[in-house]
This record gives C-alpha cells, sequence and structure tokens, in this order.
C-alpha cells in the first residue's frame, strides 16, 4: 500500500509541476495565480509523504497521511523556499485508488463574546509588570524552528494557529499577565490559557486594546510590518477572525513571509490566496508589535 501511495504521489507531483494551466486541482491553480500576480515563477517542486493511520475493512484501504511540500521560488533575482504540510485522506480499493482529497480544519473554535474579550485586568502575573523588549530575531528563530513540530513544554491544540503565534510572541519577551481570568488578559499557566492565547478572534482583539504588556499598533498595509509581527485573517469577511500568522521573511517587493500552524507552512505568501479557506471576502488585520 505505501508503494502505491508512493506511485501516485509521484504522478500527481509530475503534474503539478508540469502544464499547469491544464491541471483541474484547484490548489495548483490558486498556487500558479498567486505567484504570477507577483511576478514570481515556480522553479521546482519535491514532495515526501508521511502516512499517520491506516484502516483495511474487506478490500477497502483508508490512508491518513501527510504530504511535505517545498516550492522554490524564484522573484526578481530572489530564491526562496516555500514550504507546507497538506494533511490528506486517500482511499484505494483492491490497492487502486479512488479518491484522494485535502482533509479540512474546522476554524470555528468556540471564543468569548467581543465583550469578555475587551475586559482589560488589573491581575498582573506574579511580580511587578515593567517595561520589556521584543525581540523580533528571537520570535522569529522560534517560528523557523517550531513551524512544522510541536514544543513538548506547550499544550498542543487540534486548531494551533494562535497557541502557536502565541509562543512565537513569548519566545521573543512579550510578558504574560491576566491570570487566572481567562477572560482577561494573554497568559498560560498550569495547564490553563486565556482566550486570547488559543483563540484567533480573541488574540486579535486584545492585539487591537491592549495597552500594557504585550500591545500592538495597527498598521493599514502589510508592508509596514516587521518581523515577528502578526496578521489575522477573517476568511470568510464575517468580522469574526479564524487565523493568525507571524511574519518570519520579506519576498523580492518587500511583502511579509509568513510562518503557521493548522495547515503548517512555512515562509508563505501574507495573502493566502493559494488556501482553500481563502474566499473573496477575507479580511485581515495587520498588528506590529511595541516594546515598552
Amino acid at each position: 500500500m505505501k508503494e502505491q501511495l508512493r506511485i501516485h504521489l509521484a504522478r500527481r507531483l509530475d503534474q503539478f509541476v508540469g502544464s499547469c494551466r491544464d491541471i483541474t486541482y484547484s490548489d495548483v491553480e490558486k498556487k500558479i495565480d498567486s505567484l504570477s500576480k507577483r511576478n514570481a515563477e515556480l522553479v521546482k517542486v519535491d514532495a515526501n509523504a508521511k502516512i499517520k493511520r491506516v484502516h483495511k475493512e474487506e478490500g477497502h484501504s483508508l490512508i491518513d497521511y501527510d504530504v511535505h511540500m517545498r516550492f522554490l521560488i524564484k522573484q526578481k533575482n530572489k530564491l526562496y523556499i516555500e514550504e507546507a504540510i497538506e494533511h490528506r485522506e486517500a482511499s484505494f480499493y483492491q490497492d487502486r485508488l479512488y479518491n484522494d482529497n485535502e482533509k479540512t480544519v474546522d476554524f470555528s473554535v468556540p471564543a468569548p463574546s467581543i465583550e469578555e474579550s475587551l475586559n482589560d485586568s488589573h491581575e498582573e502575573m506574579a511580580g511587578e509588570m515593567r517595561g520589556f523588549y521584543y525581540d523580533r530575531r528571537k520570535a522569529v528563530q522560534y517560528a523557523e524552528k517550531w513551524w512544522n513540530s510541536y514544543n513538548p513544554a506547550y499544550k498542543t491544540f487540534e486548531v494551533d494557529c494562535t497557541n502557536f503565534i502565541s509562543q512565537c510572541l513569548h519566545a521573543g519577551g512579550s510578558p504574560m499577565r491576566g491570570y487566572p481570568n481567562k477572560g482577561h488578559g494573554w497568559w498560560l499557566q498550569n495547564s490553563q490559557w486565556s482566550f486570547s492565547w488559543a483563540v484567533a478572534n480573541s488574540l486579535r482583539l486584545y492585539l487591537a486594546s491592549s495597552r500594557k504588556g504585550l500591545h500592538a499598533r495597527q498598521v493599514q498595509s502589510p508592508e509596514e510590518l516587521l518581523l515577528g509581527d502578526v496578521i489575522c485573517y477573517d476568511f470568510q469577511g464575517d468580522g469574526r477572525f479564524d487565523h493568525n500568522t507571524v511574519v518570519t521573511g520579506k519576498d523580492a517587493n518587500g511583502m511579509p513571509l509568513v510562518n503557521a500552524h493548522t495547515y503548517n507552512s512555512r515562509a508563505r505568501y501574507w495573502a493566502y490566496e493559494d488556501s482553500t479557506a481563502y474566499t473573496p471576502n477575507i479580511k485581515y488585520k495587520f498588528f506590529s508589535i511595541i516594546s515598552e
């Protein structure tokens, strides 16, 4: 079964790097369109599959597997590698493939009300709240180290994007505050966490409202962001933000490249136009972290 999956993946990869305009895969079309808008081109692609689970029953086999995609991209005189993990599910009958789909993730994690999230807290973590220096280099180093794995020092969530961004911010020196009230501050302690630590919409609200400890300045355009800054995504454009990323680089046009969890990715173009979650109604918020 592993050999059949390997052959299938090799064929799919050949299609990907071949005549892309003739392929029906929507993810390929989105990737090519996104690159062309930036005057960039796909030079090379490679992929490796890792089988996570195999279930067999009466000639049927259901395989959960991850594909680690690596894209060599050329833009002007700059070459860089974008990486992404696809979570996929393949179905075989008598060793013949009849279905292969990317597994979708439900971003709609339960979250507190807007009013609760906006409440500020006078409770702090142990010790006096003092000014801090946000070390962008350390935040980016953390994002690069853990983009496709999970730090055992932290809890892992099924929808892990905001938990990952909070870890990056904390690695950069952002101080926690607000414990033990889940609706206040930004914190993780004693196997508990604030909504803002792990829920995308709550972190967006916290960054917009906090005036001490971790806080940020909202900017109007992505090119204003620095390494270690945060982008928030409202895929449906309904006012509830679903996803967060951290800026880890810039492309040849000075636009952000980001790392993220849930759909684990590295050096991905900030706009997410090639994502299956993208819709024409998407809205963004851009936050530049402030040192005190």
